[in-house]
């Protein structure tokens, strides 16, 4: 059996580039978000060839804007989605316990009760279904447990009082998707896939009515590709329709729904658990996540800009309002650290509200060679590709063997067991503490000493970048290893300071520009090009979430463009 390397490096790219440019493919997929790569790992371990095409970022659209939970839709069971809610349980614990212990962690949350019989009658029962389906799944999370007032304010001391008389303690799982997505990505380029970022397709081949394969614009070099495949996979997510229109296909199957999150620091919300509720539109979550909490959502139509969907004011009030019907120390504006926007793509239903639009994916084949996997859940990514791919093999008579993903455990989760049993060794020779080594430990796992001896000829790398907690080798190491091709990738993705800290990245933008130069060639033009652009992102960005309405912030979000368009 070949072994290739899960390095998604600049030699791979370049490497990957030339392969797929003439090159011919069982499996094209459009679309390097978590569906997308799902795809291209379940095909690549099959021992099909496989060539997928992102036109900016790993996980630059919907699956870096979650509420980064990995769990079961505890809310779906209110729907009656019983087989949804039981699969994406059962796909927890195997993420959890199997696939990828590093990137997906117990979460504690509570449910609050605000009447004394009915409501926890009715909730206890919704949440021990919850539980006896994760059980069936494998679950290896506590039970639910019954909290008084008195021992709800000890587990949640900065709730607002007199709001609630007691509440539902249970476990659900959370993640870094932007990190997770980008672990399934380099696991399909180790089982042989051909993953292209910053390659946009523009067209689709055709052999009479067949679609044979693509063309697409690398958006680095300007350089022209063609690539020929026996099946083409649609994996675009809220852009789903527009690659549907280049095969003339003017039917609209996917709707998009944003949501908004605020990020503020741990210290704001005195709580050890997370938080979830409903509102009259949406869902409440109050997420722990490291030094922050994580605060949404809202569940509004939008059919703006898709690439960079804007936070108005509007929706950041409506948030506050929510929240602070909660907690008893009001958060304000001045506490929010960052802000982001995502787009869920929902399959079109006759329901009018986008919050009872099916969450639950759709796979379509809208032209004869060309499949489109729509909907779904990132918890259920898995269970989606399976499905893609059996259908696509399916409709172009390609002999296949059943999918092995759920026995594939990710980048990062081979060796995690015993480094983290080591946890002090690792702090004395690396001269970190013990929280530095427990956060690296959760964005690498196995890695973490690759990423720590980047550092053994240059010690100035295991120094912290300004206004974070991230190291000087984790940067070095998204360039060399995990295809990071611009400074908004390492800042808003590889990391997170876009929305961890009030500068929003710019003070660490410099240092972190010098670094990625050094490996990728940059002269000292592109690195104020690049400078430039990601201060022009933020100013956007700040701008667009003072706007009264989605229309305004679309408007102010748009006077940066992207920085993949700027070379176009």
């Amino acid at each position: 059996m070949t072994t290739h390397s899960t390095s998604l490096s600049p030699q791979y790219r370049n490497e990957t580039l030339n392969a797929v440019d003439g090159g011919e493919y069982d499996l094209v997929v459009i679309g390097g978000g978590i569906t997308g790569v799902g795809c291209a790992l379940d095909a690549a371990s099959r021992g099909l060839s496989v060539a997928l095409f992102e036109q900016r970022d790993i996980a630059s659209g919907t699956s870096s804007r979650s509420s980064k939970l990995i769990h079961g839709g505890l809310r779906y069971l209110e729907q009656l989605h019983f087989g949804l809610v039981r699969e994406a349980l059962h796909e927890r614990g195997l993420l959890r316990q199997t696939l990828a212990p590093h990137l997906v962690w117990p979460v504690p949350f509570v449910y609050p009760i605000e009447h004394r019989i009915w409501e926890r009658v009715y909730m206890t029962a919704g949440i021990a279904l919850y539980d006896g389906l994760a059980k069936l799944g494998g679950s290896k999370l506590p039970y639910q447990w019954h909290l008084s007032n008195k021992e709800l304010r000890r587990v949640f001391p900065g709730i607002k009082k007199g709001a609630f008389i007691g509440g539902i303690r249970y476990y659900d799982a959370g993640t870094d998707d932007a990190r997770y997505v980008l672990a399934v990505a380099r696991t399909a380029a180790g089982e042989g896939a051909r993953i292209l970022s910053s390659t946009r397709v523009t067209g689709l081949l055709r052999d009479g009515d067949q679609v044979t394969g693509v063309t697409a614009t690398c958006l680095e070099t300007g350089r022209m590709i063609e690539t020929r495949a026996k099946v083409v996979i649609n994996a675009t997510g809220v852009w789903t329709d527009s690659v549907e229109r280049l095969a003339g296909d003017t039917h609209t199957d996917v709707t998009a729904s944003k949501g908004i999150h605020i990020v503020i620091p741990r210290d704001r919300i005195e709580s050890s658990v997370g938080f979830i509720t409903k509102t009259k539109t949406s869902v409440l979550f109050l997420v722990p996540h490291g030094d922050f909490w994580i605060i949404g959502t809202t569940d509004t139509p939008w059919d703006l800009d898709l690439a960079h969907p804007a936070a108005s004011r509007t929706d950041i009030d409506y948030v506050l309002k929510q929240v602070n019907k909660v907690v008893e120390i009001p958060i304000t504006h001045d506490d929010i650290v960052g802000v982001f926007a995502g787009l869920r793509p929902l399959v079109m239903g006759s329901a009018e509200s986008t919050a009872q639009l099916s969450r639950e994916h759709s796979i379509t084949e809208p032209e004869p060679g060309l499949i489109t996997i729509a909907g779904g859940k990132f918890t259920t990514y898995r269970v989606m590709a399976e499905d893609t791919v059996d259908r696509a093999c399916e409709a172009v008579g390609i002999d296949t063997v059943p999918t092995t993903t759920d026995q594939i455990p990710l980048v990062g989760a081979a060796g995690y067991s015993s480094v983290r049993q080591d946890k002090e060794g690792l702090a004395a020779r690396y001269g970190l503490s013990q929280s530095q080594i427990n956060r690296l430990l959760r964005r690498y796992g196995g890695e973490i000493e690759q990423v720590l001896d980047e550092a053994v000829d240059d010690p100035a790398l295991l120094e912290t970048i300004p206004s974070g907690s991230y190291l000087a080798a984790e940067v070095l190491f998204a360039v060399e290893h995990e295809g990071a091709l611009h400074l908004d990738d390492v800042l808003t993705r590889r990391t997170r300071l876009s929305i961890e800290c009030d500068d929003r990245g710019i003070d660490a933008a410099p240092l972190v520009a010098r670094i990625m130069a050094g490996v990728l060639g940059w002269d000292a033009e592109t690195v104020n090009l690049e400078l430039g652009h990601y201060a022009a992102r933020v100013a956007a960005e700040r701008e667009s979430q003072t706007m009264p309405d989605d229309l305004t912030a679309d408007a102010a979000r748009l006077g940066a463009p992207d920085v993949r368009t700027l070379g176009a």
